[in-house]
């Protein structure tokens, strides 16, 4: 048997950047990049490493020498297990900076276009509890914390409802607490947990794929209104009924409340018909005088202050005169659509969510918005010739595909049709970069807007204007 290999260990490195995925950034005495979770830029740390590869490594801190200027003292007790809100031991200045930061090399890297000068970084008015929509899974083997596992005791219960543990899909955090979501959310999550430990309802044990409570959905509006939507593995219409009249009884603030029975070996929703139990089968959110109306199934973005800040900067950087024709691509529900609309000729929505499309066209009748039109299908079968000899040819096209980028069809039609300008909202500068490269012979660079839609995390959303240029 060969002998193990010990994994190095460094004494007093300095933390130099905040990396991908919210990992801190040191450098090895050997010149490698050191990747490390839960530190902080300018934090002297001593690191025990995990991984060796050819050109860095990784590891974690075991003792904090030195903390950095920009450190601060986390909010949530379970800072460091979550992994949910990896940056809430940073101060929020700086979070600012180092996603800013990422936006600009990321294009200049990866893209290798030329930028101009970079606005600065929305921030966003809430750094905590600003988020509309939260799920939680239920689970009957909790992740246990390594003083629970080494003092040996017995363990009263394994039940937990929370979060997944980052890599381990069948591992949930009991929360204790979380100061995401606004209340009465805390409250909700809470109270449902206690009163099933109390009737002793079967939380999901993913490994067996047996139980009963499987996870919990909570949205919320900026008016208060509140939707739950519960969950279940199997049917059990005494405990079901029951939970359901606790909820509706104990929290009168559930203005709309769902349930469904997923017998699958996945949690996703949007293959099955919900049930709606209670209230209105909708909660409303409004931004300036519009009006969205969201279901469970409905994607609206999940900081709905900072959306608004988002949208306003879109509308900008299309520079609408009232004539134009936009063609909004992954409209979702139709917002950005809806809310450019007063501003251009006639919008036309694609998206390939056929539940989100009839959502959309609900909500401009609702608005009393006639010229938008929405339209369903896999955006690069959809998005083709017979289509715009059918709704004409764009002169601006917004573009807010989801983490992967848009497909390259997507993008060679794109340069194909060549509107005069193109807005691209991305959640994910790296492939929002790889994107614009392919597109650069075509289109340059005049405007970056980075927007912060999650504090406390390392996630930044960016909107890039693209001219036209006029001897590509």
């Amino acid at each position: 048997m060969g002998r193990k290999k010990i994994k190095p260990f460094f004494e007093g490195l300095e933390v130099i950047d905040a990396g991908s995925k919210g990992k801190a950034v040191a450098k090895a005495p050997d010149g490698r990049i050191v990747f490390i979770p839960n530190a902080v830029p300018g934090d002297v740390v001593s690191v025990q490493t995990t991984r060796k590869r050819k050109g860095f490594y990784e590891g974690f801190v075991t003792e904090l020498l030195q903390p950095s200027g920009e450190r601060v003292s986390p909010k949530c007790v379970h800072f460091e297990t979550c992994g949910g809100c990896k940056w809430q031991h940073m101060d929020y200045a700086a979070q600012l900076k180092y996603k800013e930061k990422e936006v600009t090399q990321n294009l200049l890297r990866i893209g290798k276009v030329a930028l101009p000068p970079v606005d600065p970084i929305l921030p966003a008015p809430e750094t905590y509890y600003y988020r509309n929509k939260m799920e939680f899974s239920f689970s009957n083997n909790r992740w246990l914390e390594p003083w629970e596992i080494s003092e040996g005791t017995e363990i009263a219960s394994r039940n937990a409802l929370g979060l997944h543990i980052p890599g381990m899909w069948d591992k949930v955090l009991d929360l204790k607490e979380c100061h995401l979501m606004a209340p009465p959310a805390e409250a909700i999550r809470r109270g449902i947990r206690a009163y099933a430990e109390q009737h002793g309802l079967a939380f999901f044990d993913p490994r067996k794929q047996e139980g009963f409570l499987r996870t919990l959905m909570i949205r919320n509006t900026l008016k208060g209104e509140v939707m739950v939507v519960l969950q279940f593995f199997e049917e059990q219409e005494g405990d079901r009924e029951a939970l359901l009249e606790y909820i509706r009884g104990q929290f009168p603030e559930v203005t709309s409340l769902y349930y469904v029975i997923n017998p699958k070996k996945n949690d996703t929703l949007y293959d099955l018909d919900l049930v709606h139990f209670a209230g209105t089968p909708f909660i409303t959110e409004e931004m300036e005088d519009l009006k969205f109306r969201i279901t469970p199934k409905s994607f609206y973005q999940t900081n709905s202050r900072q959306a608004h800040a988002l949208y306003k900067k879109v509308r900008e950087y299309a520079g609408l005169t009232g004539k134009e024709l936009v063609y909004d691509l992954y409209t979702g529900l139709g917002t950005i659509a809806q809310f450019i609309a007063g501003e251009a000729g006639k919008v036309v929505g694609i998206e390939a969510v056929p539940e989100a499309i009839e959502a959309a066209r609900e909500n401009a009748k609702m608005n009393g918005i006639g010229n938008v039109s929405f339209h369903s299908g896999d955006m690069k079968d959809l998005f083709r010739e017979d289509f715009l000899r059918t709704h004409g040819v764009p002169e601006v096209v917004i573009t807010d595909p989801p983490r992967d980028g848009m497909h390259k069809d997507v993008v060679a039609q794109l340069i194909s049709i060549s509107p005069e300008r193109i807005v691209y909202v991305s959640c994910n500068s790296a492939t929002q970069a790889r994107d614009l490269a392919l597109m650069n012979e075509s289109y340059e660079v005049v405007r970056v807007q980075p927007v912060d839609m999650f504090p406390q995390t390392h996630h930044v959303e960016n909107i890039v204007l693209l001219q036209r240029r006029t001897n590509p």
